[in-house]
């Protein structure tokens, strides 16, 4: 028998002891960074890939959003005795009439009124201006230079007629897209799913189960939630609006209904958008007032509405939802801004659900 090398023993221990003598607060911290820093790659690639096939990603994102949106609907359909293909057909139907009906019913109201509100938001532009370079240390011409280079760059993003085709066709073929695997979906949904469990082994197959299920109840309350909200936060500030004899009044709570699915964020820039019509048309009370009935809105809202509708299962830090929707903007722009919330709510979720599995688990003796 060969006799056995001391250098090699010595050698491969060598890593194996010197990670032991580090001091446990260090290892801790380089184990936590590598986790971080493979979890920040996954979830880059993910977006770089969701951004090369855009079309396809935003239909399918559309898809499972309004799957979990109109599920209630399905199943009384199917408590009805409806057979599940006809039930998926006329949820879809449904909601195509209810996107046709008011998008018709707003064009009609607003088409002529959108070339008015762009005029009053350049105006109350303009009277923002004044009111800076009266009340701030800012000049004039600091301010023309700073306009002059955002016009500068919106002209060099001047939008191409080809690439304007091409984008009024991808979006095209996405909705069309979304619409035929809505019905999928709202059909065979629930049978994939079981499918797909089935095929997993024994002892994570309740687990994630019983993940999925919170993952898709959290998906289904936020986006039914979300509409709600942002149905009465539109009502709310509409009604506010043509009490304060606000002109334009119907497309800026259409704005603001629109804003409401990107969490703080777009619920800030429509009433700031509000605020600055009020000021153009009626001059500085009445924009005073339409910030504080914003800002009264916004907070019966936050401190009432949400909690309600919500529940805890859906609820957020604001901190989390803000670096969330920034996350989402930069990876995928506005289309992003609108996923990243849900995302990581059913994220948060189903990691949440399946780390109290394990811990009940722990905690339960083997037989």
């Amino acid at each position: 028998m060969a006799a056995e090398d001391p250098g090699a023993t010595t050698s491969g221990a060598g890593p194996r002891q010197s990670w032991a003598a580090l001091p446990w607060l260090v290892r801790t911290a380089v184990l936590w960074s590598a986790c971080l820093v493979v979890i920040v790659a996954g979830l880059y690639l993910l977006g770089k890939i969701a951004v090369l096939l855009a079309p396809l990603a935003i239909a399918l994102a559309a898809t499972v959003f309004l799957t979990a949106l109109l599920d209630p609907v399905l199943l009384l359909l199917r408590r009805l005795r409806l057979p599940a293909a006809l039930a998926a057909l006329c949820t879809v139907l449904l909601l195509l009439g209810i996107l046709v009906g008011v998008g018709a019913l707003v064009w009609n109201l607003t088409a002529s009124q959108f070339d008015q509100l762009s005029q009053e938001l350049t105006q109350g532009v303009e009277r923002s201006r004044d009111f800076v370079t009266s009340t701030l240390p800012v000049t004039e011409a600091q301010l023309d230079r700073l306009v002059d280079q955002a016009r500068q760059g919106l002209s060099g993003s001047s939008p191409d007629p080809v690439a304007g085709a091409r984008t009024a066709t991808e979006v095209f073929g996405s909705a069309l897209l979304a619409l035929v695997l809505l019905f999928f979906l709202l059909k065979d949904g629930r049978s994939m799913w079981h499918w797909l469990v089935s095929r997993m082994s024994g002892a994570t197959q309740p687990v994630m189960a019983e993940a999925g299920r919170a993952g898709w109840q959290t998906l289904g309350a936020y986006s039914r939630g979300t509409m709600l909200i942002a149905a009465i936060d539109a009502l709310g500030i509409g009604l506010a609006l043509v009490v304060l004899r606000v002109p334009l009044a119907l497309p800026l709570a259409l704005i603001t209904f629109l804003g409401g699915f990107v969490p703080i964020i777009g619920a800030t820039v429509a009433g700031a958008v509000a605020v600055l019509v009020a000021l153009a048309a009626n001059g500085p009370t009445t924009a005073l007032l339409t910030l504080a009935a914003v800002i009264a809105v916004q907070q019966i809202e936050g401190n009432l509405l949400e909690p309600l509708v919500m529940k805890r299962q859906v609820r957020l830090h604001p901190a989390v939802i803000l670096v969330a929707v920034t996350a989402g903007t930069l990876i995928a722009g506005i289309a992003g801004a609108f996923v990243s919330v849900p995302i990581t709510a059913v994220l948060w979720r189903v990691i949440d659900t399946v780390q109290q599995r394990r811990a009940t688990s722990a905690l339960v003796p083997a037989e």
